[in-house]
């Protein structure tokens, strides 16, 4: 899953990304309106988690503009007006969910994780793809019933294949879906992730790589 954070308090947008990469997720973390409109108009995102009273552009503007588009992200608010009205008025801009300043960081992953779900197509918390079980709200994984003790990007590369059901996945496409903005296009990480991926998973072998095509979940070899 990849997640937009923006918020001009610096300090609570670093710490909601890195908790929030602790789940596996990609996260990209701006400060400002501004910075999130640039980055929704280069980046697919699944969710966005946006605060209303930003400098530049705010928060709602931004909301609006997802809204319109047909980027499919689902929108999370964060405000400190707790009032029936704002989050009516938040709502009626077109935010999927709505939530108050100071809030629980689990309830935040929480709802992040079920409008990720909601993304289009829909998928359920729980995949399940020849013995191997990813649960996306619990963050666990195994196959065949033993614990797989995966990295968070570990984890995050298998949640995309197995989203893919089967279907090829480049290695660009998983660089963008399990990776920040951050990430070098050069890099050899996604190789590397997956060849430990496969370790973790043992014998026989689930993931397949289709030659200069990229990666799928299959039938064991």
């Amino acid at each position: 899953m990849r997640v937009l954070v923006a918020d001009d308090e610096r300090l609570l947008a670093d710490t909601v990304a890195e908790g929030l990469r602790r789940f596996s997720m990609a996260v990209d973390v701006c400060y400002d309106g501004d910075g999130a409109l640039e980055r929704i108009g280069v980046n697919r995102y699944d969710v966005a988690v946006l605060d209303r009273d930003m400098p530049g552009a705010t928060g709602d503007e931004v909301c609006r503009s997802l809204a319109g588009s047909d980027a499919g992200t689902r929108v999370l608010l964060l405000t400190a007006a707790a009032g029936i009205r704002d989050r009516v008025a938040g709502l009626g801009l077109g935010a999927d969910d709505y939530l108050t300043k100071p809030f629980a960081f689990a309830e935040l992953v929480a709802r992040v994780q079920a409008l990720g779900r909601r993304s289009t197509p829909a998928l359920p918390p729980v995949l399940e793809r020849h013995g191997v079980i990813l649960d996306v709200a619990r963050h666990t994984a195994t196959r065949d019933g033993r614990p797989l003790g995966l990295s968070p990007k570990e984890f995050a590369v298998l949640h995309v294949l197995m989203r893919a059901g089967g279907r090829v996945v480049s290695a660009e496409d998983l660089l963008e879906q399990a990776w920040d903005e951050f990430a070098d296009p050069f890099t050899n990480a996604v190789r590397v992730t997956v060849m430990t991926l496969r370790k973790k998973l043992g014998q026989p072998s689930v993931i397949h790589t289709v030659p200069k095509a990229g990666y799928r979940i299959g039938e064991p070899e």
